[in-house]
């Protein structure tokens, strides 16, 4: 009979030990189930701000209102659901454990990459084991899991949101008017925002040390001119979309969409060489390091060049790829590999420590003006339609985020009296830009840049997602707190006030609207912001030149132009003149090899585009 007990008895335990165990197993799946609910409703939110913002537009559009743009209303639909997340509450709870390192055991600087937490099994001899894997320095956890989800890692907005906003500026690049005013979008882009992110910078370094000691103490020299640098980033696309309705003067157009699609490129480029010179500066003297300065400027210099580089070869390889195939025979085919080629450029510069968003812009420039050509009529409408209706979704996504975020994320630092010196001190930079800058140009160019331009130039200085990712990239300390806050702000101002007051400057400072001449080449298929592609640009020949008027272009693309005529279409397009008539006899084998048939077919100009 005893025997007969204990048998009973381990066979009850085995049977509880069971059921415990499986019980822990069931509330491992609740919580994976309940963190699924949390993460879809999370994106969920983000789907049904956009689908709001696309029948505002549509409302808009068909009522003719013209007070306000599409990226302010998704700025403004963030704020509202952002304060309804913040401030609604909610009975999901994020459990937080405190780990503390011994220091005999763990001597590194450095936090390690995977973290494993070992856990008694309930009603078990066992140890569950889970891993958690590092994401970054924090201050403090949050307690709201909403609150934690409605919030992304920064690098999403750099490797997925940001490459298709880029590509597509290259992409939809107006080239014939982007290249007459080659010299003076270079200036102000280059020059001009490399001057600003200086004056930016020293101006906000000499208010912050008028400021509370706290304030003060927390910002370096290197903080307030990487500040700078993201705040001298434009996105004028409320403007531009404006511009587009309106037809108002080509050159007024290109000056202003040319240099938003470089100096975003430069500001990206010139954060990255400040950061790199802080890393240097720390291992001097703590002085001015002369050669920290200099290693900067060359990091400057060739991280951009080697980001072209990259963007130019990656684009030109895609064009060989589709001349020299016959995968035109399968536009599905052709249009995957043409969106995965323009991805891999970005992801080769970010691979190579040099900047993907520089590579991706002169890639899409590249497959503008060689792939686009070579392309079937069904890969062209499909690879400009996506990457319009990719922009236009990730651009409406990033400033409804910012809305959300302002509420949300847990990083900020409100300080009333840093933001208000913020704003002035963007204007301030801006105007060193635009004023000074166009003043130097008129001395030599033809057409002068006229007074109202340089206003216009100047009003269109808003703020938009290059800032807004460079500032949430580091928000570590309470200085970087601060610039991610007045960065927000500063956007949301600019976009919903400077982008709705756009319509009332240009009649008050009397800009041509309505230019017949340019009607065409201005004229806009879409919607939505995103579109800034003139119908014409796609349908511009690539066979014989235009031939330039004097003074319409600048030398350096008068001298490209002709390079490109001669040896660079034939070489990459079905374009003629071919290569057998245009390089020397000696290398007629050469250029036989590279001519297609297709090519010696064709009559001049026969290649001019398609109506798409």
């Amino acid at each position: 009979m005893t025997k007969v007990l204990i048998i009973v008895s381990l066979i009850f335990k085995i049977f509880i030990n069971n059921v415990n165990g499986a019980a822990s197993d069931i509330q491992l799946d609740a919580k994976a189930q309940s963190t699924h609910i949390i993460d879809s409703l999370n994106l969920l939110s983000y789907t049904l701000l956009l689908i709001l913002t696309v029948l505002t537009i549509w409302l808009f559009k068909h009522r003719r209102f013209s007070f306000i743009h599409e990226t302010g209303l998704a700025v403004i639909y963030g704020l509202i659901v952002g304060a309804i997340i913040r401030y609604s509450g909610s009975t999901s709870q994020v459990l937080n454990m405190q780990v503390f390192v011994d220091e005999s055991k763990y001597n590194s600087s450095l936090p390690p990459d995977t973290l494993s937490l070992h856990m008694p099994k309930p009603y078990s001899n066992k140890n569950m084991t889970f891993q958690y894997v590092f994401r970054n320095e924090i201050d403090g956890a949050q307690e709201n899991e909403i609150d934690l989800k409605a919030t992304f890692d920064p690098e999403i907005f750099f490797n997925i949101i940001l490459p298709p906003i880029i590509f597509h500026a290259g992409y939809s690049l107006k080239r014939k008017y982007f290249f007459r005013n080659l010299g003076a979008i270079l200036t102000f882009a280059i020059i001009g925002t490399t001057v600003s992110s200086f004056i930016v910078g020293a101006l906000m370094y000499g208010c912050v040390h008028l400021m509370p000691p706290r304030l003060a103490n927390s910002f370096t020299f290197l903080d307030t001119l990487y500040f700078g640098a993201l705040i001298s980033s434009t996105d004028p696309l409320t403007i531009l979309a404006i511009f587009n309705d309106l037809n108002v003067d080509v050159n007024l157009y290109a000056l202003v969409f040319g240099e938003s699609v470089l100096n975003d490129a430069v500001a990206i480029v010139l954060s990255g060489s400040i950061q790199h010179y802080g890393k240097r500066y720390q291992l001097g003297t703590g002085g001015f390091e002369i050669k920290a300065f200099f290693q900067a400027v060359g990091d400057f210099c060739g991280i951009f060049m080697l980001s072209l580089l990259i963007g130019a070869v990656m684009g030109c390889i895609t064009a060989l790829l589709t001349k020299y195939t016959r995968v035109r025979d399968f536009p599905l085919l052709e249009s995957a590999l043409f969106v995965l080629m323009s991805y891999s450029t970005f992801l080769i510069a970010e691979a190579s420590d040099l900047t993907g968003v520089v590579a991706v812009l002169f890639c899409g420039i590249c497959q503008a003006h060689y792939t686009y050509n070579n392309l079937s009529e069904d890969s062209r409408i499909r690879t400009k339609q996506m990457f319009e209706l990719l922009n236009f979704l990730a651009e409406n996504f990033i400033f409804s985020y910012i809305g959300v975020s302002m509420f949300t994320f847990p990083k900020h630092h409100f300080d009333p009296l840093f933001i208000l010196t913020g704003f002035i001190c963007a204007a301030v930079g801006r105007a060193a830009n635009v004023y000074p800058l166009s003043f130097l140009l008129n001395l030599g160019r033809r057409p002068k840049i006229p007074l109202n331009f340089q206003h216009m130039l100047f009003f269109a200085g808003l703020r938009g997602a290059m800032s807004f990712a460079l500032a949430i990239r580091n928000t570590r300390s309470e200085a970087r707190q601060a610039m991610l806050t007045t960065t927000s702000l500063i956007v949301i101002i600019t976009v919903i006030i400077q982008g709705g007051a756009t319509m009332n400057l240009l009649r008050w400072l009397n800009i041509p609207l309505g230019n017949d001449e340019e009607t065409e080449a201005l004229s806009q298929n879409g919607l939505h912001s995103g579109n800034t592609t003139p119908r014409n640009e796609w349908n511009e020949p690539f066979g014989e030149p235009e031939a330039p008027k004097p003074n319409e272009k600048a030398v350096l693309a008068r001298i490209w132009g002709s390079f490109d005529t001669k040896y660079m279409k034939p070489l990459l397009t079905h374009s003629k003149p071919t290569l057998l008539e245009t390089l020397p006899v000696c290398c007629n084998p050469l250029a036989r090899l590279l001519t297609t048939t297709e090519q010696l077919t064709q009559p001049i100009n026969a290649i001019s585009g398609h109506q798409v």
